[in-house]
């Protein structure tokens, strides 16, 4: 899995063909969308007119497992064949649980659909998104499959250090939404500003090595062709210790906040 990828939440299906297209044309060959983003079907078609070969592509998709019907074995495997038909895909590389809505206590049977659908290997790995540590547990007390990955909201404001090291224990991979705080809080602030002047890089890039530094698989999204590329220009630096310290104090600052939904109350 690259440990950069592109994310086309919030992008219309009209547009993610040309976005997703865009981002394969400039080097991204991870491309994560979701079945409640609906863009499916434009992220599909951006995949496939980029040329690029199959396996050299990493694509991830997400079950909207929201409350409008019972979550079975069967209505799970039908919302996976849906997600594979409108990405025009035999198999997705990763499959996610999107959120863990606890209050429906249900997602530990929808994880061993999960499980059945990795055994076929239409999804070469599954995992989970939105998990708390509480989550994880009742995944490993009921299955034997860990958890390939769980995305979160994750970024220097909100850094889960609870969460990230249950990960590392655990050996499930941190990938981060959201991984510039939603842009313009975190890219604006002094500390980060004075980081990227010093290195000569963008603030979001500067955000972004910080990811990397710390081992996150991030996935940041962008329709504008010059920020889809300059997201991606991102190995050529490193931070020095100094710069990694100042970005990891901002998670106890009094800016740190989480911005999206909490995953202990969120059932939309």
């Amino acid at each position: 899995m690259p440990q950069l990828g592109f994310g086309v939440w919030q992008v219309p299906d009209e547009e993610a063909e040309r976005a997703v297209a865009t981002a394969l044309e400039a080097g991204y060959r991870s491309i994560d969308t979701a079945a409640v983003y609906g863009n499916e079907a434009g992220t599909g078609r951006g995949l496939a007119a980029s040329g690029v070969a199959r396996e050299e592509l990493f694509v991830t998709t997400k079950l909207w497992n929201g409350p409008k019907q019972r979550w079975n074995r069967d209505a799970v495997l039908r919302a996976f064949d849906d997600s594979l038909g409108k990405l025009g895909l035999d198999h997705v590389d990763l499959y996610l649980i999107h959120w863990p809505r606890p209050m429906r206590d249900d997602f530990v049977s929808i994880w061993q659909a999960f499980e059945e659908i990795a055994a076929e290997g239409r999804a070469r790995a599954v995992g989970v998104s939105n998990f708390r540590p509480a989550d994880l547990d009742r995944l490993a007390g009921a299955s034997g499959l860990v958890p390939a990955v769980n995305q979160i909201e994750l970024h220097p404001l909100f850094p889960q250090d609870e969460l990230r090291a249950l990960h590392a224990e655990r050996g499930i991979t941190t990938e981060a939404w959201s991984p510039l705080g939603q842009g313009k809080e975190l890219l604006t602030l002094p500390a980060v500003a004075a980081i990227a002047a010093k290195h000569g890089r963008s603030a979001a890039q500067v955000v972004l090595r910080w990811h990397l530094g710390h081992g996150h698989v991030a996935i940041p999204k962008s329709v504008t062709p010059a920020r889809i590329r300059e997201n991606l220009d991102v190995f050529g630096f490193e931070l020095d210790a100094d710069a990694v310290a100042a970005l990891d104090a901002l998670g106890a600052g009094p800016a740190a906040r989480r911005i999206g939904p909490d995953p202990a109350v969120f059932d939309v």
